[in-house]
């Protein structure tokens, strides 16, 4: 790894015509994993050796447990038959664009074969998109509900039926004319407990915690935290102006979702998501997009490796039919990304002397 920070053009493509340029190969795509898992030199997933020599098919060989290794064993590249120019790939897409890119999208743009493993690449990278140990929020942090889903009949509020209910926390500068990282977290309900395990996990004790008049948040945001509630009820503020930092998070997950999305993810799924959009928001401010390219991959070196199986939400009713067996013409995997140039194809048929109508 580099001493000082990252930097673009050194650490990290800062273009996609840089990403093409840097990662021409999966053998460049397999040194540049390496190059960020083992930055410090060779480390045994399996014994922790870190003694060890590279065999020429670019596994590692450890002095310690004699296993062959290799640099995507243990991450969520493990395993996998796509040709990794098309994993970088789809990490550029996913983290450029400010909403990303949906399954369909990606299966579109890089010639995919099935929805199956766009969307399973897709979600692979969103799990590895929380970093672990990640820092809380600290300082004024607004604390909040929000109902994810369509219209359904029934009771409103937070006791809406057929919806998901989401926990947001944002951070807010002391005049709150600014916004700061965010966190969400799919939750049963709006209990006391509940809250205070969400304001535990994601805010730092000691902060100031901003709330409406909710009972459940006298339990959430009890001492080390000071707590600021306002009752919506007495307020002659609607509830998007009394804490508009959460209602504005809400709003633009909520946008992205039907946008990118046509609304079509699955309650199941929905933290997976949540997580997604964290991450791009909290880096918004960033000033090379590449940066963070290099973010997801950095992460999803030292992310678990995860199953499709695994990834499914309702086993039972399982989100993608088993597929079918494929007829012998069919491509089964995906091409690299890694081809030979062509000298200007459209010119072939004329510069041939083959008549054109």
């Amino acid at each position: 790894m580099s001493v000082g920070g990252p930097r673009a053009n050194r650490d990290y493509p800062g273009t996609y015509a840089d990403v093409r340029a840097w990662f021409p190969t999966d053998a460049a795509c397999l040194d540049y994993l390496e190059w960020l898992r083992w930055g410090n030199g060779f480390s045994c997933p399996h014994c922790e050796s870190a003694s060890g020599w590279k065999l020429p098919d670019g596994r590692w060989s450890c002095a310690g447990c004699r296993r062959r290794v290799s640099v995507t064993a243990g991450t969520i590249f493990h395993g996998t038959r796509t040709p990794l120019t098309l994993w970088f790939a789809a990490a550029w897409h996913m983290t450029s664009q400010k909403n990303g890119i949906s399954a369909l999208g990606l299966k579109r743009v890089l010639d995919l074969g099935s929805m199956q493993t766009a969307w399973a690449m897709l979600h692979r990278f969103r799990t590895a998109m929380v970093r672990p140990g990640r820092d809380r929020l600290t300082g004024a942090v607004e604390v909040d509900e929000a109902f994810f889903g369509g219209p359904e009949p029934g009771r409103a509020s937070r006791g809406a039926l057929g919806k998901t209910m989401v926990a947001i926390a944002v951070e807010v500068s002391a005049d709150g004319s600014q916004l700061g990282r965010c966190r969400m977290s799919v939750i049963p309900d709006a209990e006391g407990p509940t809250l205070r395990t969400f304001v535990e996990d994601y805010i730092e004790p000691g902060s100031l915690v901003v709330t409406d008049g909710w009972s459940g948040y006298q339990v959430a945001c009890k001492p080390p935290y000071r707590h600021d509630r306002s009752a919506i009820s007495r307020q002659t503020l609607p509830a998007h102006e009394l804490l508009p930092a959460v209602h504005r998070v809400a709003g633009l997950t909520k946008r992205w979702l039907l946008g990118t999305h046509q609304g079509g993810v699955k309650p199941g799924h929905l933290q997976a998501y949540l997580n997604e959009f964290a991450f791009r928001f909290n880096r918004r401010n960033s000033d090379a997009r590449g940066m963070l390219f290099y973010r997801l991959l950095e992460i999803a070196v030292l992310a678990g490796p995860r199953t499709f199986r695994s990834l499914v939400a309702a086993r039972r009713r399982p989100y993608f039919p088993a597929p079918e067996v494929p007829p012998p013409d069919k491509r089964v995997h995906a091409d690299s990304l890694a081809r030979p140039p062509l000298d200007r194809p459209w010119r072939a048929r004329r510069d041939s002397g083959e008549v054109v109508s």
